[in-house]
């Protein structure tokens, strides 16, 4: 890839950098993991998500670039959350609303065509590709994700962020993809809510 400059920390819960490319000026993140900190179920739970990250490739979902050992490559995506974006507008149109909508359920329905279960959709796994108004949605942190096979439905483990949760996860019932559409639900009303 010829990465040569790393720059300033980026990310807020791993050591992410910015990095660019010099020939280019081509701009990447760079997520750097401190091996020696963790424990092996923390190394299963990364050759996981390195999985299902090198699975996904669509233009709503945060792409893997390149996967060395222990150093991945990521989209720089640099317009920040969607949900900041969406209560800093004085005004949130319908259209606008309806185009976010759009791409995070395209998001979500090409991670379950993949065999792919998110786990953690929320408004801060949602990120803008910049600050210009129609920016593309992409999702982001495929940390708890896990890979299932057809509709399959087991109980996977309590797993994502509490006001997303759906019922089956807080019964401890077997889950399945379902539980990713849950999670648009509150999302999804964030959008209408502010238009």
């Amino acid at each position: 890839m010829g990465i040569d400059l790393l720059l300033e920390e980026i990310g807020a819960f791993s050591i992410v950098r910015r990095c660019v490319k010099v020939l280019s000026g081509q701009e990447y993140a760079a997520k750097i993991i401190n091996t020696k900190k963790l424990s092996a179920r923390d190394h299963q739970k990364l050759e996981r998500e390195a999985r299902i990250c090198r699975l996904l490739k669509h233009p709503n979902i945060v792409l893997e670039l390149e996967l060395p050992f222990l150093l991945s490559f990521f989209d720089r995506v640099t317009g920040g959350e969607l949900f900041e974006d969406i209560v800093a507008r004085e005004y949130y149109s319908e259209a606008d609303a309806s185009h976010c909508i759009q791409q995070i359920l395209e998001a979500v329905l090409h991670c379950h065509q993949m065999g792919v279960v998110h786990r953690d959709l929320k408004p801060e796994n949602l990120l803008l590709a910049s600050k210009l108004k129609g920016a593309a949605v992409k999702l982001a942190d495929f940390g708890l994700a896990i890979e299932v096979e057809g509709e399959q439905q087991a109980w996977f483990g309590f797993a994502g962020t509490p006001g997303y949760l759906s019922p089956e996860v807080l019964r401890k019932d077997p889950y399945g993809k379902a539980v990713d559409l849950w999670a648009c639900v509150p999302v999804v009303a964030t959008g209408l809510c502010y238009f």
